[in-house]
């Protein structure tokens, strides 16, 4: 009996002679063998393999060597692309680019409410900084020159800044083909109506009431009218109306006057004792004292019939209230009454969708033309109009006031650099930005500022315009010109 020897895995030598050696079978390794091999395997070196030789690691063979830099990993989530991504989507118009990623920022009020779902909540804007900082560029060229170009797509303008005499959109406006609408107090320029049938189609004699009763508290500094102020206004309104429905001229202001010395003889107070008429009369007088003095102050402004050239002609409209006075009713009335007009003109002419800048806003977000204009909110969206307010800063609106109340409600932000600490952190706080973009604020650069809409976080951007905008948009061409004559 014999004895196989145990299969050890070696190959026997006689496999090594010449000619069996091309007749022989594989010999199979043990883990063991494979260790002992130079294959660097899974479990033998865990990770690289290290670079042993140093010279060769002198000479630059392996990689340059470079100093590194020390980092913590707060500051390397920049590394992460998928942080950086672009902060908003190409749909829009184009504003400029993000100061991080560099990509392209583009966003139109009127393309995010109208998309699906919906981006904002409201197509109303807010653009706030101090002087200088490139707000009015960026209002001139994204929601009143690029949207132009665009399809139903018009502009309306309260220009109050003054540039060599007229509003600084005039020159914009004529490169439209358009006029622009000049208001003055000398008798010289446009005439607005505040009983203009247009205005009655915005929202009835309701909001015409609404529109007299701010008129006239304008006219009395802010001070609030009483119950009996207000009923006697009404009632002078409707009967103005009733005593010219059968006529050719349209009422006026004027007509409205000496119906405030007669509410007490109207039959719907015949039941009222005579001291409740005669309260009534003196509140009618006391309304009627302060209309007047407003109408002989500003003869030729609100004294008459709408004039013919206030009009939506053409895709931008400018009314230049520049030359009106900074103080007083002048301009608050007049951004009062245009706006009440204006959203009785687009009943009449739907299908379109319009941008309405208010430039020096707070003159009607932080007076009594704001709980009217608050009000006509809903009736804006309606009518595809989106009001931008630009401000200086967030101070020059009462606090707890319909004004704030609708600046909060603007789901597009620009803010531009607030140099008062208490203006940036206003800015924070207000618009829901992140704590540490307050300090950020006071030293933004010119043309830089904070983007924020809908419920998306807020980015630092560039405004970013072409020369031929550059030189259409340019608001210090007084310190030009004369730059040029010292020269």
């Amino acid at each position: 009996m014999t004895t196989e020897a145990p299969d050890t895995g070696k190959q026997s030598r006689l496999w090594t002679l010449p000619v069996l050696r091309a007749f022989a079978p594989p010999v199979i390794e043990t883990p063991e063998e494979a260790c002992d091999s130079t294959e660097v395997v899974p479990w033998q070196l865990p990770g690289a393999q290290l670079r042993t030789n140093r010279g060769r690691a002198n000479r630059g063979f392996y990689a340059p060597r470079l100093p590194g830099a020390p980092t913590t990993t707060r500051q390397a989530e920049v590394l992460n692309s998928a942080v950086i991504g672009a902060p908003t989507g190409t749909s829009g118009i184009v504003i400029g680019r993000d100061v991080l990623s560099r990509t392209m920022i583009a966003h139109d009020p009127v393309t995010a409410y109208n998309a699906v779902p919906r981006i904002v909540s409201s197509p109303n804007v807010v653009v706030m900084g101090d002087v200088g900082g490139g707000k009015s560029s960026l209002t001139k060229t994204t929601y009143v020159i690029r949207p132009l170009v665009l399809a139903k797509r018009r502009a309306v303008v309260f220009d109050k800044k003054d540039q060599n005499g007229e509003g600084e959109y005039s020159g914009i406006a004529r490169r439209f083909g358009a006029e622009p609408i000049r208001f003055s107090t000398d008798g010289t320029g446009t005439r607005l109506n505040l009983l203009d049938p247009t205005i009655t189609r915005a929202d009835g004699v309701a909001g015409q009431v609404r529109l007299l009763n701010v008129i006239a508290r304008l006219a009395r500094d802010g001070k609030e009218l009483s119950e009996w102020e207000q009923e006697a206004l009404r009632a002078a309104l409707v009967r103005t109306v009733a005593d010219y429905e059968d006529k050719s001229r349209t009422p006026v202001l004027g007509d409205v006057l000496p119906n405030l010395s007669r509410v007490a003889d109207l039959t719907d107070y015949g039941s009222m004792s005579a001291k409740q008429l005669d309260d009534l009369e003196h509140a009618g007088l006391s309304v009627r004292f302060a209309l007047n003095g407003l109408l002989h102050d500003y003869a030729g402004l609100l004294d008459g019939e709408t004039s013919p050239d206030v009009d939506l002609r053409g895709k931008l409209t400018s009314f230049d209230i520049s030359q009106l006075p900074e103080d007083g009713p002048a301009v608050p009335a007049v951004m009062a009454i245009g706006h009440m007009w204006l959203l009785g003109r687009l009943r009449s002419d739907r299908g379109w969708a319009t941008n309405c800048i208010y430039e020096e806003g707070w003159h009607i977000a932080a007076g009594p033309s704001a709980a009217l204009a608050r009000s006509n909110q809903k009736l804006s969206r309606g009518l595809a109009l989106s009001n931008v307010f630009v401000f200086h800063k967030g101070s020059d609106i009462p606090p707890n006031s319909p004004g704030l109340a609708m600046v909060q409600e603007a789901q597009t932000v620009h803010v531009y650099r607030q140099s008062r600490p208490e203006d940036a952190l206003w800015c924070q706080r207000t618009f829901g930005f992140a704590p540490e973009t307050a300090p950020q604020i006071e030293k933004l650069g010119d043309g830089f500022h904070f983007f924020k809409y809908g419920s998306h976080p807020e980015t630092l951007m560039q405004h970013v315009r072409s020369p031929w905008e550059k030189q259409i948009t340019d608001t210090d061409e007084a310190f030009l010109a004369a730059g040029r004559r010292d020269g």
